[in-house]
């Protein structure tokens, strides 16, 4: 008996979901046409938020003893293996340090430059695709304002032609044409708070970069061994 109210109860929860599922896809629907682009900005959202998250992980990935097991190469002049171990290893920081490891014996301002060369380019890639999110951000809800602008003119057209419409019906079209406004704002705030959280984790590996690379020179300038 009790197996059976847990199945009823199971059911019951399972078709309250699905009806509101379809309430909410129902509701979206009747926001018009510029629900479609709206809806093609939320997956553009979605899509670089996830693809620029796994990239973003990836390069900040770095072992702690790194840099000490570099100093320890370099230390005692073996500058092959420290050359290995930051081919070998896959992230921003690794290949600064390779090309630190190359201009060795030549100056350090130009060891330094050489460097910040390559730091700048792991910062676009890291960076790369990240202005959409910006862009998606801003736009989306002016799709929005645009939509229910564009509803309401409409709406005040198909008014002129009711002699008396009753407050209810005016209400209800007005909240109607809202979802635009109301998906767009959404919409904008969700792809800003993923910018922004990218942005902080970016900077955050840049910070780290710049911490490995006043590290390796302050290395290059201990006596060796």
């Amino acid at each position: 008996m009790f197996d059976i109210l847990l199945q009823a109860d199971t059911l019951t929860k399972s078709i309250d979901t699905t009806a509101q599922v379809e309430s909410v896809w129902s509701l979206l629907s009747k926001g018009g046409p510029l629900m479609i682009p709206l809806g093609i900005l939320f997956a553009l959202a979605v899509f670089f938020f996830i693809e620029r998250l796994l990239a973003v992980k990836k390069a900040s990935k770095i072992e702690a003893n790194f840099m000490n097991i570099i100093r320890d190469h370099i230390i005692n002049g073996n500058v092959t293996a420290a050359r290995s171990l930051a081919k070998n290893t896959d992230n921003p920081v690794a290949r600064m340090i390779d090309k630190g490891l190359q201009r060795i014996g030549k100056p350090i301002d130009a060891i330094e430059k050489s460097m910040d060369n390559v730091g700048k380019l792991e910062m676009y890639k890291m960076e790369k695709n990240l202005s959409i999110l910006s862009v998606i951000s801003r736009i989306a809800p002016l799709f929005g304002f645009v939509g229910t602008i564009v509803g309401l003119v409409l709406l005040l057209k198909q008014f002129a032609t009711i002699s008396n419409p009753s407050v209810s019906q005016i209400a209800d079209a007005m909240y109607i044409k809202l979802i635009t406004s109301a998906s767009g704002l959404i919409i904008g705030m969700l792809a800003y708070l993923g910018y922004s959280y990218l942005d902080t984790q970016i900077n955050r590996t840049a910070n780290r970069m710049e911490a490995a690379s006043s590290e390796f020179i302050d290395i290059l300038q201990e006596p060796t061994k």
